[in-house]
């Protein structure tokens, strides 16, 4: 069988591993950037996308539905991320004849939709965070829920994913701040209540075609920041036996509702002895390493199975405690900011009971172009204590250079002694950890952060044994007299390009710029326009993280120099304020 793997980095070289193992080929389709990757060179076959953004390549749903035709794939494997929970992508996939390996397009449709999957979740008899199963339409109502239940609440989008569109609203001056953000077209929201001292919890559940359910694990996933990740462990500690069972209950009868066929999470919030449903993700999830390290099995090798129609394995009880540790490309004291550079020494730990999954290697450079997740170091122990122990050794023998990364920072929140106690919840990380970890490690007077040279390339058409073919090659490839001769639209390009740099953290002559490589999300300011020192200007996200740019002091909007959609560099001005 010919597998084409939808996705990049370390989770298609996880893809690529498990159908190497099982005997199958893999193709993939890989960005301009991505060209020497190494999933690329794992694949049996590898083709050009053509493009740089993600736009052009991996969340081109037509090229990679075309792709995977051309290549004659037997089955597509989405991944996570980009394209893994849209269900008009594995619609085309599935009307072209190609297996898709998740769960059908209903059910991608289904549970995609975040308010749908409350009603699903409601219609199966499993309880949701309390709130309101339908789109807000108006400031009024999302008032009247506040008067109701009492801040703080919470703002969802219904197709919101990975920690986006989440808004905590703990006061009159945050309805503001959202209403300002996202305007008054609310159609894509929906409004809970937010739970201040839980746990988040999931099940990695299966179901096959014969209605085979099982939970192959818990996991907590409390540790998090911007509503996203950063530490995850199996079996979810301290949870009593009524607790586990009921999570088991809810995530059957949720599969069952849907006709569920596939791997999934379903998503909890657990508050005392109270279990709320908060959604399903319907693919493969980052933090399925742990399940497989306390259950022994292979969680790709159990999608391709099902996706074939064959039966899902049995599942014991866990046989050890496991922990996931994201290795992001963020700097802790500058506020889990983004970061960028290039990876200047790599070394990973070893031993017994480590397990590491990553798409990097010495030397790459790290842009803003795709996730901030550089690497996965999995860390296994017969007990949770023994697993602690293991991971502070482990994560002291992995060096990264060249890239700020939180491995001190996750060696420290080992060693507190809320995590040891599991006396922690899904705010514990942001609001307590993190600050006084701040205060202890402070950051460096703020530059900018290193940007990724852009890569000059020719194409020259050729024959092959007569056929016609086009070459594309590196101009570096031609030494540094070609160089030289770059075409002249490669030279006008780069003088004529509009940015201009600032140091950041400064307002030279009124000139704001921006912290980081960032999209402009919303830009809430025109020329002309009054502004307060304080007052919103733009809206940027880099690396999923949102961040605010406001004025620095009062005046007026001399110019405005980005629009909604557009990429900005760090340093880049946005806004001049006279």
């Amino acid at each position: 069988m010919k597998i084409f793997v939808a996705n990049r980095s370390e989770i298609a070289e996880r893809v690529i591993r498990t159908a190497h193992d099982l005997g199958h080929t893999v193709a993939v389709g890989y960005s301009d950037s991505d060209r020497e990757a190494r999933f690329v060179r794992m694949a049996d076959e590898a083709y050009a996308l053509g493009g740089t953004t993600t736009a052009e390549t991996y969340m081109n749903a037509d090229k990679l539905v075309a792709l995977a035709v051309r290549v004659g794939a037997d089955a597509l494997h989405p991944g996570y991320g980009f394209l893994s929970e849209v269900a008009s992508f594995a619609a085309a996939v599935e009307e072209a004849g190609i297996t898709w390996i998740g769960p059908s397009s209903k059910v991608l449709a289904a549970l995609g939709d975040k308010i749908s999957a409350r009603q699903i979740a409601e219609k199966a008899g499993v309880s949701p965070v309390p709130g309101i199963s339908h789109s807000i339409a108006s400031r009024t109502e999302l008032e009247a829920f506040v008067a109701a239940h009492g801040y703080p609440v919470v703002t969802k989008k219904a197709d919101g994913g990975g920690g986006h569109g989440i808004t905590i609203i703990r006061s009159v001056s945050d309805v503001d701040l959202f209403f300002a953000v996202n305007g008054h077209n609310l159609g894509a929201f929906f409004v809970e209540k937010f739970l201040e001292h839980a746990h988040h919890v999931e099940t990695q559940s299966m179901r096959d075609s014969n209605g085979k359910f099982a939970v192959v694990s818990t996991r907590d996933c409390s540790i998090q920041r911007r509503n996203q990740k950063l530490i995850e462990e199996a079996p979810a500690p301290g949870l009593s036996a009524a607790v586990v069972a009921e999570l088991e209950r809810a995530s059957r009868a949720l599969f069952d509702t849907v006709g569920y066929e596939g791997l999934g999470t379903c998503e909890f919030l657990i508050e005392g002895e109270n279990v709320y449903f908060m959604e399903v993700n319907p693919r493969l999830q980052v933090e399925h390493t742990v399940s497989e390290e306390v259950s022994g099995l292979d969680l790709v090798e159990q999608q391709i199975a099902i996706a074939q129609g064959k039966p899902a394995a049995d599942v014991g009880a866990p046989h050890a405690h496991s922990f996931e540790f994201r290795i992001n490309a963020e700097n802790p004291s500058l506020g889990m900011r983004p970061a960028y550079g290039k990876i200047r020494h790599l070394a990973w730990p070893l031993g017994h009971g480590v397990r590491i999954e990553s798409g990097i290697a010495e030397g790459d450079v790290v842009t803003a172009d795709f996730d901030p997740m550089l690497a996965k170091v999995i860390v296994t122990g017969p007990t949770r204590e023994a697993a602690i122990a293991r991971s502070k050794r482990a994560l002291s023998e992995l060096v990264l250079d060249g890239v700020a990364n939180g491995v001190q920072l996750y060696r420290d929140v080992l060693s507190h002694p809320d995590f040891a106690n599991n006396n922690f919840s899904t705010r514990w990380f942001e609001e307590s950890f993190l600050p006084a970890w701040i205060e202890k490690h402070p950051s460096a007077p703020e530059e900018l952060e290193p940007e990724a040279p852009t890569e000059r390339r020719e194409t020259f058409t050729i024959e092959i044994d007569g056929k016609r073919v086009t070459l594309t090659l590196p101009q570096e490839m031609f030494g540094s007299a070609n160089r030289a001769q770059a075409p002249a639209q490669a030279r006008r390009r780069r003088s004529s390009s509009p940015a201009r740099r600032a140091v950041l953290g400064e307002s030279s002559n009124g000139e704001v710029a921006s912290p980081m490589q960032a999209i402009v999300v919303r830009v809430l300011v025109e020329e002309g326009a009054e502004v307060a020192e304080g007052d919103l200007l733009v809206v940027l996200e880099s690396m999923k993280m949102e961040s605010y740019v406001r004025a620095p002091r009062d005046g007026v909007v001399k110019a405005v120099s980005v629009a909604d959609g557009q990429t900005v560099a760090a340093g880049e001005i946005l806004v001049k304020i006279g």
